[in-house]
């Protein structure tokens, strides 16, 4: 099984000093990928009443893309991970350019997780349609694809048109990995058909029947498009506490017993003051998983 951290977003700050010291902490505690959350926008909750999601706006988020820049060339081997990015709310030519030249400074360790997202504010000020992200999100995957992998591609879509037009640098990996985030059926049925993995958030720390069931339900609509069940990866996010210290290993065996095989540690919201508390805490479980 892959192990690895979740960059605390909220909590790391805007230090890039503090930013540098995590992730080169996260790669030598032997952490195997750093997964970095998502969003352009905040929405005012006293503006915006009706909206349900976890963040406002004062909620802290570095741009992904931006961050993997700086990171590549801070680290050496750690993968580095969106968990998720809004693709829909986003122009697909240039997330394909951004996702390349991250492939390409970190020389191949881009794993792009991807979702549609909740925040219809945050579609607004992007000009993105709101309603149809689903469905226009499967188009997106196939032109990044066909953009990774061709010197030029010409494409006529519904939402998209290229004409003997191409990306250069193309990314070391051709193509690069696109997880999904999202525990909707459909979306679930999307990963089935043209996922690599699915990154599975919330539903607690030990494996639920409900989680289990999920993961089943990939694998069945994996096979039912014909493509290779066993190759399809799983990654749960996990949250950081005493218990989950304690257990250490035996939290690892259980999500892998599930069919899991990726796991990610999420520090924030656990009460840690500073970003070397986070340190400090991804060193704790992974010192207790070393010992066991």
């Amino acid at each position: 099984m892959q192990i690895g951290v979740v960059f605390p977003q909220l909590e790391i700050g805007n230090d890039p000093v503090a930013i540098r010291d995590y992730a080169q902490a996260a790669e030598s505690l032997g952490y195997d990928h750093l997964l970095v959350y998502d969003h352009v926008l905040g929405a005012n909750r006293e503006t915006h009443e009706w909206l349900r999601g976890p963040y406002r706006h004062p909620d802290a988020f570095h741009e992904p893309f931006v961050l993997f820049g700086y990171l590549a060339g801070l680290t050496q081997k750690i993968e580095l991970v969106t968990g998720i990015l809004i693709l829909p709310q986003r122009q697909t030519a240039l997330v394909a350019k951004q996702a390349a030249e991250v492939d390409v400074l970190s020389k191949g360790r881009l794993r792009l997780g991807i979702g549609i997202g909740w925040n219809s504010v945050e579609y607004e000020a992007l000009n993105e349609d709101f309603t149809n992200r689903g469905r226009r999100s499967e188009e997106q995957i196939e032109v990044m694809r066909a953009l990774w992998t061709n010197d030029l591609v010409t494409f006529k879509g519904r939402w998209h048109t290229i004409t003997d037009a191409g990306i250069n640098p193309l990314p070391v990996q051709r193509p690069i990995p696109i997880w999904f985030g999202g525990y909707d059926d459909r979306v679930l049925r999307r990963i089935g058909r043209i996922g690599d993995g699915w990154i599975i958030a919330g539903g607690g720390n030990t494996p639920t029947q409900k989680t289990t069931s999920a993961v089943e339900r990939v694998r069945g609509y994996t096979q039912d498009a014909g493509r290779d069940p066993s190759a399809m990866g799983f990654e749960k996010v996990i949250g950081y506490g005493d218990a989950t210290v304690g257990k250490g290993i035996d939290t690892v065996r259980e999500w892998e017993d599930a069919g899991v095989t990726h796991l990610s540690l999420n520090t924030m919201n656990s009460g840690l003051a500073t970003p070397s508390d986070h340190i400090t805490a991804i060193r704790r479980f992974r010192e207790a998983l070393v010992e066991e």
